[in-house]
């Protein structure tokens, strides 16, 4: 009986040994699985947004501005000086049309200067004959200033009548011209009829236009 209770005796004890055995594995294994709070990845930080990049300065030349005076000059030459003597070439040429009651010469005055100048009036103009100086008058038209551009040209117009009667009449010899609100004159040879008839003296017979209507002196 004793050896039989010493046997169980033994495999009581065995059996808690093992028993403890058992639950010292689960607890080591337990202890060493791991924590799912531990290894849980930590959630990634939201990334930070980016600061805008900077905008390159622009290297686009800046536009041409329209505006501003300037466009004045497309007005022609502006204020423009009186043309003077000195500025023009004047030369006067026969314009007389067949069938026409009274003779013409046309004067014409060309901007030599390299400049524009300006021109409005009427020029005074004399003839020289036989009899002496003769005076044109005025025909009265309206005056209209202009600007002469350089190297262009304006005509102004004599008109006077036909020596018809014959006889020798008054002999023209040349012709004075001076630009208007000028006092310097240029002599020219006469290029019209030889001759004007011979009048009562009550007024002169010779007229001329302004400047900017050639052929239209009467």
């Amino acid at each position: 009986m004793r050896a039989r209770t010493l046997a169980l005796t033994t495999l009581a004890v065995a059996a808690a040994l093992s028993l403890t055995a058992c639950q010292d594995d689960g607890t080591d294994t337990a202890q060493g699985a791991p924590s799912t709070a531990a290894t849980a990845p930590k959630s990634a930080a939201a990334p930070s947004k980016a600061a805008p990049a900077a905008t390159p300065p622009s290297t686009a030349a800046p536009a041409a501005s329209t505006g501003g005076s300037g466009s004045g000059a497309g007005a022609g030459a502006g204020k423009a000086a009186k043309c003077r003597t000195a500025d023009l070439t004047i030369t006067a040429v026969d314009a007389t049309v067949t069938g026409d009651g009274e003779n013409t010469v046309a004067v014409e005055l060309k901007n030599h200067s390299g400049k524009d100048c300006t021109i409005a009036g009427y020029a005074g103009v004399d003839l020289q004959t036989s009899a002496g100086a003769l005076s044109a008058q005025r025909s009265g038209e309206p005056v209209v200033a202009a600007v002469l551009e350089n190297g262009r040209s304006t005509y102004f117009g004599i008109s006077y009548p036909a020596n018809t009667s014959g006889g020798s009449g008054v002999r023209i010899t040349g012709l004075v011209v001076t630009p208007p609100d000028e006092t310097h004159s240029v002599t020219l040879a006469w290029p019209g009829a030889g001759s004007l008839p011979v009048t009562d003296g009550s007024g002169s017979s010779v007229k001329i236009g302004p400047v900017g209507s050639a052929g239209q002196g009467g």
